[in-house]
């Protein structure tokens, strides 16, 4: 069925890259421990499929208030070493080729949610400096999917043909080099409940349905994650909405609040110190009850997602009255019930469940450094 919901014939082309799309999700861990052995100069994160440069990971975790954005508008051009996406996109009726990977998606297997939204894009970033820092510009989520997802696709192909990488993925020796590629950054979150009288610890995890995701569906998550993204198309928020934190505290909002995602930012900027939720939290922040932590940056050594890894403890008070009962269910999967904050209860959680690489990689250095 097409994306207009009008039912015609796939063709053969079509039906080859839906099964391959399939294979991908099926197989995900198995292929991210494959093609992270093809980048052996760059780092495993906490000894998962994550690849990092060395600047990208702090010895110790540091405040997020203490990492510095830089944003520019002016265009910054990544590397033209990117080759043609042809061989990981399927043909239509006509034998022409989808114009783009993100095409293909949005008239095939298109997810609930799938719109070419505009972006922060991760130039340049130093988590080891004496003052950490991160440099953005400007760009749309299909850019990223357009080449990640396209050379996933591709090293699938690879695998299974027994021939060499080729396409997109041939032209990128270094996906954590923003140089070689436009990077979009999503910003993952442990979610950690402290008992301030017990001292125990809990986190969440998050299920990703396939059919409402359209990256690592059918994969268990930290919680919240979201795209590092202005609220809306509007031009006022692209300043207005440069802060990880209020980025966060958007996803917090959606995905264990159950708030929506409109915020009313296509007719005016969000006030974030009138919108109660927003300014409960910053309130815990500045007194305590609620510590936002950078753990460091990594890139999916298949789909080259790249993600900022972070941690929020909330102590239980604060986080009851604002989550009250966590919602079991969202607008990307199921978040499952809590779990004990221990290193050997997440070790064990990892071992059995399908975990997202950037997931493994946050979760195992939250626990080994704040447990």
């Amino acid at each position: 069925m097409s994306a207009s919901g009008t039912a015609r014939q796939l063709t053969e082309s079509e039906r080859a890259w839906i099964e391959t799309r399939a294979y991908l999700r099926e197989n995900r861990m198995m292929l991210d421990g494959a093609a992270a052995r093809t980048y052996p100069a760059l780092h495993r994160v906490a000894d998962s499929a994550l690849l990092a440069n060395t600047e990208w990971l702090p010895v110790v975790p540091f405040s997020l208030e203490d990492l510095v954005l830089e944003l520019t508008t002016s265009t910054e051009q990544t590397s033209s070493r990117l080759v043609s996406v042809s061989s990981a996109v399927p043909a239509r009726e006509t034998g022409e080729r989808y114009a783009g990977y993100a095409e293909a998606i949005g008239a095939l297997v298109a997810p609930a949610v799938f719109e070419d939204r505009p972006t922060y894009r991760l130039l340049a970033a130093d988590l080891t400096a004496e003052s950490p820092w991160m440099r953005f510009g400007l760009g749309t989520y299909f850019d990223s999917i357009d080449v990640g997802e396209a050379a996933a696709h591709e090293f699938v192909l690879g695998l299974r043909e027994e021939r060499g990488i080729s396409g997109v993925r041939s032209g990128i020796d270094n996906p954590c080099d923003p140089q070689q590629r436009p990077v979009n950054l999503a910003i993952t979150t442990v979610t950690i409940r402290r008992d301030p009288a017990s001292g125990e610890k809990s986190f969440l995890l998050h299920w990703r349905d396939p059919r409402k995701v359209g990256h690592a569906g059918g994969m268990y998550q930290a919680v919240p994650v979201g795209i590092f993204q202005p609220s809306g198309y509007a031009k006022w928020n692209v300043e207005n909405d440069f802060s990880l934190w209020r980025n966060m505290t958007r996803e917090f909002a959606e995905e264990l609040a159950g708030a929506g995602e409109d915020h009313g930012s296509e007719n005016a900027p969000i006030d974030y110190e009138a919108w109660e939720f927003a300014a409960t939290l910053d309130r815990a922040r500045r007194d305590g009850t609620v510590t936002a932590y950078c753990l460091g940056l990594g890139t999916d050594p298949l789909t080259f997602a790249t993600d900022l890894l972070t941690a929020v403890v909330i102590d239980g008070a604060v986080f009851d009255a604002l989550f009250g009962d966590v919602v079991s269910g969202n607008d990307e999967g199921q978040v499952l019930e809590w779990q004990p904050f221990t290193t050997e209860h997440v070790h064990a959680l990892i071992d059995e469940y399908p975990v997202q690489a950037a997931g493994v990689a946050a979760l195992r250095r939250a626990v080994s450094l704040l447990s």
